[in-house]
């Protein structure tokens, strides 16, 4: 059996990508809720569900793509004009991190930053060169509600995005910043992700909701979001992250791999619903 990923609907005023099918945006209202590293994880269960994913680090300030996917050196330019994504556990990369030093900083103005993650986008020769294409990028966002998440609202067509938060009130209270802003610019928010929801002991097995409990669930009642899944604090999924190999490839068999695939799935399915391109854009893309 084999599955064909549509290309949904974007923001009026814009059309897809003729070599990806759907970007989705992975936001936040704060930072430190572990959004990258949910970015990357379910890219990596996206693509183990037999679909054709790319990752692009919109973080230009302080990229972490490189490091969880365990990417080094530089990607290649065949033509100099355009950008061969690295390649990582099955999926497609690209990151500011992988063009300059790891401890170079980004001195950099909006209007630079923003012009840096439309090159990235679109510069990238996403989807190799089969013609196939992605059936996902995802892009992950710097947190806040600032010009890279205005330049990706305007200019860059986007499926849907996905707003990770913790289930603590100050973490729901700036993710909802972040939803509302997604909203009034008309890119529509697919669910909500709580992150760190509960800490099993691997001594003794107690759950303990270190970050408080069900606020994900009221922040997605309040909105009439879908909560696509809550994931679990562990050591290990901080671990295999830095080591650059993520939990989903780590340890596929893990509670904490398969809370990924399920919202990964959770995704997909809501993505799914929403109304398709028209067929002249559809039959170019596929």
């Amino acid at each position: 059996m084999q599955t064909r990923i549509a290309a949904h609907a974007v923001q009026p005023h814009l059309s897809p990508l003729p070599n990806v099918r759907n970007i989705i945006a992975i936001g936040s209202g704060k930072g430190g809720v572990g959004k990258s590293t949910t970015a990357v994880n379910l890219a990596l269960a996206l693509s183990a569900d037999g679909a054709r994913v790319g990752v692009l680090d919109a973080d230009v300030y302080g990229p972490s793509v490189p490091m969880m996917l365990g990417l080094t050196g530089r990607p290649d330019s065949p033509d100099g004009k355009t950008i061969e994504p690295m390649r990582a556990h099955g999926i497609e990369a690209m990151s500011i991190g992988l063009l300059v030093e790891q401890d170079t900083p980004m001195i950099w103005r909006g209007p630079m930053a923003t012009s840096a993650l439309t090159q990235l986008l679109n510069e990238t020769r996403w989807g190799g060169s089969d013609g196939e294409g992605l059936d996902y990028l995802i892009v992950d966002l710097p947190p806040g509600t600032g010009d890279i998440q205005l330049t990706l609202a305007q200019k860059i067509p986007v499926a849907g995005a996905v707003i990770v938060t913790t289930p603590q009130d100050v973490a729901t209270l700036d993710a909802k910043k972040a939803l509302k802003m997604f909203e009034k610019v008309q890119v529509p928010v697919l669910g909500l992700v709580e992150n760190m929801a509960v800490h099993v002991c691997s001594n003794c097995g107690h759950a303990e909701h270190v970050f408080g409990e069900g606020g994900g669930t009221r922040m997605a009642a309040q909105y009439g979001v879908p909560l696509l899944g809550s994931l679990p604090l562990e050591l290990a999924i901080r671990e295999q992250g830095d080591a650059g190999v993520p939990v989903v490839v780590a340890a596929p068999d893990s509670a904490a791999a398969q809370a990924y695939r399920r919202t990964a799935r959770a995704l997909a399915s809501v993505l799914a619903q929403r109304p398709r391109v028209k067929p002249s854009i559809s039959a170019s893309l596929l």
